[in-house]
């Protein structure tokens, strides 16, 4: 896959891509600033709304990056995530995984920038990340594409009919097709981060990557996972994790440990 050639009118695109990941390194953990490491992204996939924000209370300031998923959606998502992001300060990943029409996506992405939302997921089909991103306009959302979901492995997708070839090489080819449209980041299991960090498109480009999961802990529907400093080092900038927070009897002590192996990733 080619890059973004230069002197092609696309010098603003490029510089966007390339304070995309810049920006998510301005937070890491330091014990002086007291600033909460955000390569943590903590999955709020509860039932209930009130729950998420049960969850969110309980880890208080160890925790500043939320994804709010499909789960939430009849239960007042929006307004969820606007308070997370616009009374409490945190960073919110809006994990809605759009598909559909390209003047669809563009007016829906256009309509979803007055939430302030950091990070916005699309299917990673070429036609709607230019939509994506083109309904971004100069807004901070980030456009994440998701290339094969983590609880998919090479079995299911024979299942569903999906072109041949290992996972990893489906992963890798949609990453490249959807950062080549426009991409500021892309979504793949910590198993392809560093296949995918390899592509010379993903300079300056984000990695985030579901499936993580702390040493020794339940992977429940996850099929493709590593553990949270086994991610960061195959090249992800964001690691999400839910179950392994939320379920625990002790959420912040959980959120604590991962930030901890974070810390010496």
């Amino acid at each position: 896959m080619a890059e973004i050639p230069a002197g092609d009118g696309n010098a603003p695109l490029r510089q966007h891509m390339g304070n995309a990941r810049i920006a998510t390194f301005t937070a890491r953990k330091d014990p002086e600033l007291n600033v909460t490491d955000e390569r943590l992204i903590v999955a709020l996939d509860l039932p209930e709304i009130s729950g998420a924000r049960e969850l969110a209370a309980r880890l208080g300031d160890s925790v500043s990056f939320y994804k709010i998923g499909l789960g939430l959606l009849a239960g007042g998502y929006l307004a969820l995530a606007e308070e997370l992001k616009k009374t409490q300060g945190k960073r919110v990943f809006l994990d809605l995984k759009l598909f559909d029409i390209a003047a669809t996506i563009e007016a829906t992405v256009r309509a979803l920038t007055r939430v302030g939302a950091d990070f916005l997921t699309v299917h990673g089909d070429p036609h709607v990340v230019r939509a994506a991103r083109e309904g971004a306009g100069s807004s901070e959302l980030k456009i994440i594409g998701v290339t094969v979901l983590t609880s998919l492995d090479r079995k299911d997708l024979d299942a569903s009919m999906i072109v041949n070839g290992p996972a990893s090489g489906i992963v890798v080819e949609r990453a490249a097709r959807a950062y080549e449209a426009g991409a500021d980041g892309v979504i793949c299991s910590p198993l392809e981060a560093a296949a995918v960090r390899a592509l010379p498109e993903s300079h300056g480009r984000l990695i985030v990557t579901p499936g993580v999961r702390p040493s020794g802990s339940d992977p429940g529907d996850q099929k493709r996972t590593a553990t949270p400093s086994g991610a960061i080092a195959a090249g992800a900038d964001h690691i999400v994790v839910g179950r392994p927070i939320w379920k625990s009897a002790d959420p912040k002590t959980a959120a604590a440990a991962i930030l901890a192996e974070l810390a010496g990733a």
